[in-house]
């Protein structure tokens, strides 16, 4: 499988491209990132939608989905992990997504996305007594190249979804990176197990309009 990597813009200690798919080439990977040095922070920001209903789902999909939403978070966290709890401080961020409430077409989506909460809470307890924290965020609409694949903008689906956005616009990649930050922060360390709506408060439901008595 191919995928088409995009060099980061800003500079960057190291920079790694690898199919998170493929369990030997991630292990190489991250063996290449973890030497000589520990790591102690980790965002696990992965994705593919693969939109279908119910009965157009297919299950090689949700395989597919499984591998890279989800496997890929948890050999990355095991291999993050034991220099976390020697250093007495880790901080985990798993990246969601508002899905998990319900959407349509997203079967096989929402279910590994929602398997991401779990391992939230569950890595949470195994590790806070080593100063570590693992929280989660769950992107709303977002305007992303992923995003628009999976949501045509000419789509009726998609600009009913658009507009019943509370906060009266779309996301921004920099409105999820702030909340990522805040997880983060040394100064974070209350908080954990956690998972946060990033959404311009559209799990909230769709608005609704009222004429004046």
């Amino acid at each position: 499988m191919v995928f088409d990597v995009l060099e980061p813009e800003d500079p960057v200690d190291e920079f790694v491209a690898v199919d998170l798919t493929d369990t030997a080439a991630t292990a190489r990977a991250l063996e290449q990132a973890l030497a000589g040095r520990a790591i102690t922070r980790l965002v696990n920001n992965v994705g593919a939608v693969r939109p279908a209903l119910l009965e157009d789902a297919a299950l090689d999909d949700f395989d597919y989905l499984m591998a890279l939403n989800v496997r890929s978070a948890i050999q990355c966290t095991k291999a993050l992990a034991p220099e976390m709890r020697a250093a007495g401080f880790g901080r985990i961020v798993n990246v969601s997504s508002r899905s998990v409430r319900g959407k349509e077409l997203r079967t096989n989506y929402a279910a590994t996305k929602a398997a991401l909460i779990g391992l939230t809470r569950t890595w949470a307890l195994e590790l806070g007594g080593d100063g570590i924290t693992v929280n989660c965020i769950c992107p709303g609409p977002t305007a992303t190249e992923l995003y628009v694949e999976a949501n045509p903008p000419d789509s009726p689906r998609t600009r009913a979804a658009l507009a019943a956005i509370p906060a009266g616009r779309i996301g921004t990649p920099e409105d999820m990176a702030h909340t990522i930050a805040f997880f983060l922060d040394e100064r974070s360390s209350f908080v954990t197990g956690q998972a946060i709506m990033v959404c311009g408060g559209s799990s909230l439901g769709a608005r609704e309009s009222y004429a004046p008595s």
